[in-house]
């Protein structure tokens, strides 16, 4: 079938209505879930977990590889071995220090009518994180670049289903390892006035954006304006990596979000229930130690716990048992009144494809269902997070756009029900001309950036373009009318100052030391 200059000419007006880019006209707002959160087990049940974990922490212990870590458990009333590194804590001093964790806190923004408030029934969602290569339809997989970082950075800016922005994106990997984390936070308070996420490696990461953060915000002893994740080393362990970014976060009042990653059956035992109590065993462990630190710090129980596939060893994502064990964390959760942490959309494709759609709301329904406070890793993720996917970004920020829509819910009144143009049009008649349908046809259902609805033949005649070659087009018209918030020249001045003296201070140095 031939393509005629006047189909043409109409998909190529659409692709440039397209560019308005309904995604970024969507207005920054709190998110809130109206709907009770799911719960998939009985109390009991919660209360069999719980004190399975208590016991776990009491007679076998975690080992935590850092000294000052060991010295504050041992200070608060833990049993320490310093020579093996373990940590025995009885369920008393656990409960009485986790219980001191706030229930709701607010995470600061550059912009404060940006804002995000955690906790209660409201959702924050934030970008895909950890990822180490990037891709797009026009070079495929590579090495992460600044170029990539920086991209990630904007779309997250102008799109605003995003809440929480910044953290490890995708990896600067023409960047020397023991600068990327000064690169990163200089890039975020340049092109994003959100609440910003940033690694909590250790302990000279922290306090080098602890400054940078100070520069731009001033005092950072009130409200929270950075946060980040640290994981447990499972199975029942901290290394000194984790153990010094949570206590420097925790002592400077920031966000930690404690997330054991148990891969069930290679990093716990291969059934939910056993992973889901080593889960909340190293959880509990993880929050305590914020609590010791700095009673009240803003912290997060995280969940990413989930099945291996047996015949690869790999794990894997978007399925019934990961599933299971977000429902289930955050029923934990609510048990310890902690703001929980769930992943959005989550999957094992390498590509955009149909695996990576049904895999990825296999993890976007039950984590919203959970009434999770922050869903993490909501756009972009593939290949088990090895991948960044510029298409998969836009994939998933519209499926987090239809979510908001769906909780935002409808009205029901005389003027919904519509009974006077029921009756008008009558049988066998049609409601596109009546006043009420003109009124709202702009407005009243959700206008999808991504979806093509044409019939057959004008589709195949436009070219015939699938979901990820209309998403290629999206993200580079988002990035082709980005314009970043205002920041003062001086404080970039000041900021790339900052990096830059720090850059020749850390030159070939290991951080981790």
């Amino acid at each position: 079938m031939g393509t005629t200059p006047d189909r043409t000419s109409r998909h190529a007006a659409r692709r440039e209505r397209r560019a308005e880019i309904p995604l970024a006209k969507i207005p920054f707002k709190e998110l809130r879930n109206p709907f009770p959160p799911l719960e998939i087990i009985p109390p009991e049940g919660i209360e069999k977990i719980h004190e399975s974990s208590l016991r776990l922490l009491e007679e076998v212990g975690l080992c935590v590889m850092d000294a000052e870590a060991l010295s504050l458990y041992e200070k608060a009333g833990a049993k320490v071995d310093h020579a093996s590194q373990m940590v025995w804590i009885d369920r008393g001093l656990l409960m009485e220090t986790v219980a001191q964790a706030p229930a709701e806190f607010t995470w600061r923004a550059r912009n404060p009518e940006r804002n995000v408030r955690i906790g209660s029934n409201r959702i924050a969602l934030a970008p895909n994180v950890g990822m180490a290569y990037a891709s797009d339809l026009d070079r495929g997989r590579r090495r992460g670049t600044t170029q990539d970082y920086e991209n990630f950075c904007k779309l997250g800016q102008m799109c605003n289903v995003i809440h929480i922005n910044g953290g490890e994106m995708v990896a600067l990997q023409d960047t020397p390892s023991s600068i990327r984390h000064l690169r990163r936070l200089r890039a975020n308070f340049l092109y994003t006035d959100k609440p910003i996420m940033e690694a909590l490696h250790g302990r000279i990461i922290p306090q080098d954006c602890f400054e940078m953060a100070k520069m731009v915000f001033g005092d950072i002893g009130g409200d929270p304006v950075l946060g980040g994740v640290i994981n447990c080393s499972s199975p029942l362990r901290y290394d000194d990596r984790m153990a010094g970014g949570l206590i420097s976060y925790a002592r400077a009042g920031q966000i930690v979000i404690v997330t054991p990653f148990i891969s069930a059956g290679a990093m716990g035992p291969i059934t939910i229930a056993g992973a889901l109590t080593q889960q909340n065993a190293e959880a509990l462990a993880g929050i305590a130690l914020t609590q010791i630190v700095r009673p009240g710090a803003p912290v997060m129980y995280g969940n990413f716990t989930t099945s291996t596939d047996m015949k690869s060893g790999a794990p894997a994502f978007g399925t019934p048992e990961a599933a299971w064990a977000t429902l289930v964390g955050a029923q934990l959760a609510r048990r310890y009144r902690i703001p929980f942490r769930g992943s959005g959309s989550l999957n094992t494709a390498k590509v955009p494809d149909a695996q990576a759609a049904y895999e990825s709301l296999w993890s976007a329904w039950p984590v919203m269902l959970a009434g999770a406070h922050i869903v993490l890793h909501s756009v972009g993720w593939l290949e088990g997070g090895l991948t960044a996917s510029f298409e998969k970004w836009i994939i998933d920020a519209e499926n987090m756009a239809m979510f908001i829509r769906f909780f935002g819910g409808f009205e029901i009144n005389d003027d919904t029900l519509a009974l006077d143009m029921i009756n008008e049009v009558g049988p066998g008649g049609h409601h596109f001309g009546t006043p009420h349908t003109q009124a709202r046809f702009a407005t009243e259902f959700h206008q999808s950036a991504l979806a093509d609805r044409l019939g057959y033949e004008t589709w195949a005649a436009a070219g015939g373009w699938d979901a990820a070659k209309r998403a290629n087009q999206i993200w580079k018209d988002m990035l082709a009318h980005y314009e970043p918030p205002p920041l003062d020249a001086a404080l970039q001045q000041a900021l790339a100052g900052f990096v830059q003296k720090r850059e020749k201070e850390l030159e070939g140095k290991n951080l981790y030391d």
